[in-house]
């Protein structure tokens, strides 16, 4: 049975191929691995699976390492970084591969094979239409005496290099994490390919190479790597190295129960940057997709997972992922984030809804951070703040929602016009601090003068100011706005609704 040294420095890996955005899939084996490390105090490597020569670009790597950075998941070697196992990329680790095919020649554990891809196709034809069905390449190639292989070699005949699985291995079995105990029949293992005719290793071969030239411990990842586990346990027994511990994580599935897909979900790590989520909350919402601290605890922090997170809390059964959840989640999070956070991170919102600049952000920090409690309970996305706020940042102008207006200004005997004419000369008074409680405290004194409900004073000075019956606090917004603008507003609102 394949077993792992628990002595050794934990050492884990996330090895994405930059073929596109890194999924939430990723993102999560991203976070588990990082997790871990920090937990045991280990490493955390990222390495960068570039092989695929169409799919693998400079900016796809970039994506990658942006979402990386974005999720706050940071790596103690790799790209950017280096490290004493490098280079971090499977395109620039050539030469470690042509070593390791040579280490299997002198012992004998490979072979050539000469079959064309022709004469492999019609013998799987044959023989699934057998019965028995198709069982893996037939070793014709095996029995040829070196000589011979090494003539055909010389000849420049195209060839492939295979793994010869021993005859007399047993079933291949390991330990899993997650799985437990895991065994896999031998006979169901062929002479699998580990470089192909043009030199380039198969994606097994690459990864047991690069696995244990980086000395890693443990290998944390999704379980559709599960059936490549057994065939990378025997290069391991060929090259005579350690096998890790394998730790194989369960799907994410939809709320509708099915894969995540990029129709009908957002799938990406930078889409959900784009919506308004926090990494916090991202980080924290994806961790608990197949682990968990207690079983009741939701809202974990950084510091907490890292010093928690273990592979003995991981559940084989399939995750949900519930968008409404990871809405609550962040909205949580924004609660807490304190003002001067929440300002870098709704700043790029603010700016991209024309609202203001950078440098207004910058010149006038105090004012938009006094912006937060606006906000901050009130939100489930950073993007949330734009709708919400949007009013205060319009000046003298007021844009009136109909039906607000229908509703609360022209409700029958409501007296709003009454009502916005004496609030117009409190909010013009100079002599009345321009703060909240005084502003609040002296247009409540209305209920009296015109003997209303409180409702009947304050509804009407909410739609006039903000333009909707639906707003942030109302004299707290008020405050953060020019009294010259506000009695502007009420004064736009008194000549468009009742012809002042």
């Amino acid at each position: 049975m394949a077993s792992a040294d628990s002595s050794r420095p934990v050492r884990v890996r996330f090895a994405p191929s930059p073929t596109g955005e890194l999924h939430i899939g990723g993102a999560r084996t991203a976070i588990y691995n990082w997790a871990f490390a920090r937990s045991h105090g280990g490493s955390f490597i990222l390495r960068i699976e570039d092989t695929d020569p169409e799919r693998s670009t400079e900016e796809n790597k970039q994506v990658i390492l942006r979402s990386m950075k974005w999720l706050g998941l940071d790596w103690d070697e790799g790209p950017e970084k280096g490290g004493n196992f490098g280079p971090y990329l499977q395109t620039e680790r050539f030469n470690t591969y042509t070593d390791a095919l040579e280490q299997l020649k002198k012992a004998d554990a490979v072979y050539p094979c000469f079959c064309t891809k022709e004469e492999l196709d019609a013998k799987r034809a044959q023989a699934e239409s057998s019965e028995g069905g198709y069982s893996g390449y037939d070793r014709t190639c095996r029995s040829l005496s070196k000589e011979e292989a090494q003539a055909r070699i010389d000849a420049g005949e195209p060839h492939v290099w295979r793994l010869k699985v021993p005859e007399n291995h047993g079933p291949i079995e390991f330990e899993d994490a997650v799985y437990g105990h895991m065994s896999f029949p031998i006979d169901v293992m062929d002479d699998m390919i580990l470089v192909r005719s043009d030199g380039t290793p198969t994606y097994n071969f690459a990864v047991v190479c690069d696995d244990t030239n980086m000395e890693i411990t443990h290998v944390i990842r999704g379980d559709d790597h599960l059936s490549n586990t057994p065939r990378q346990i025997l290069i391991y027994e060929a090259l005579g190295k350690p096998v890790p511990t394998f730790a194989h994580l369960s799907m994410i599935l939809g709320a509708d129960g099915r894969k995540l897909s990029k129709r009908r979900n957002a799938t990406s790590v930078e889409e959900y940057a784009k919506k308004g989520y926090l990494p916090d909350a991202l980080v924290n919402f994806l961790a608990l997709l197949g682990w968990s601290l207690d079983g009741e605890t939701t809202i974990i922090d950084r510091n907490t997972l890292c010093s928690h997170f273990d592979l003995d809390r991981i559940t084989k059964k399939d995750a949900i992922f519930d968008e409404t959840k990871l809405e609550w989640m962040n909205g949580s999070y924004i609660q807490t984030m304190g003002a001067s956070a929440w300002v870098d991170a709704v700043e790029p919102f603010l700016v991209e809804a024309g609202l203001c600049t950078a440098e207004d952000i910058s010149e006038n920090r105090s004012w938009f951070e006094a912006l937060y409690p606006l906000v901050a309970e009130r939100s489930k996305l950073l993007g949330d703040a734009v709708e919400k706020l949007s009013f205060i940042f319009d000046g003298p102008t007021v844009h009136l929602d109909e039906k607000s207006v229908n509703k609360v200004l022209k409700k029958e005997g409501s007296r709003a016009d009454e009502v916005l004419r004496a609030v117009r000369d409190i909010l013009a008074d100079t002599s009345i601090a321009w703060e909240c409680d005084p502003l609040q405290d002296t247009c409540r004194t209305l209920t009296e003068t015109l003997d209303l409900k409180a409702k009947f004073i304050f509804q009407p000075i909410r739609v006039a100011v903000t333009g909707s019956q639906v707003s942030p606090p109302l004299f707290e917004s008020i405050e953060l706005m020019k009294r010259e603008d506000v009695v502007a507003r009420i004064d736009y609102t008194l000549h468009e609704v009742f012809g002042d």
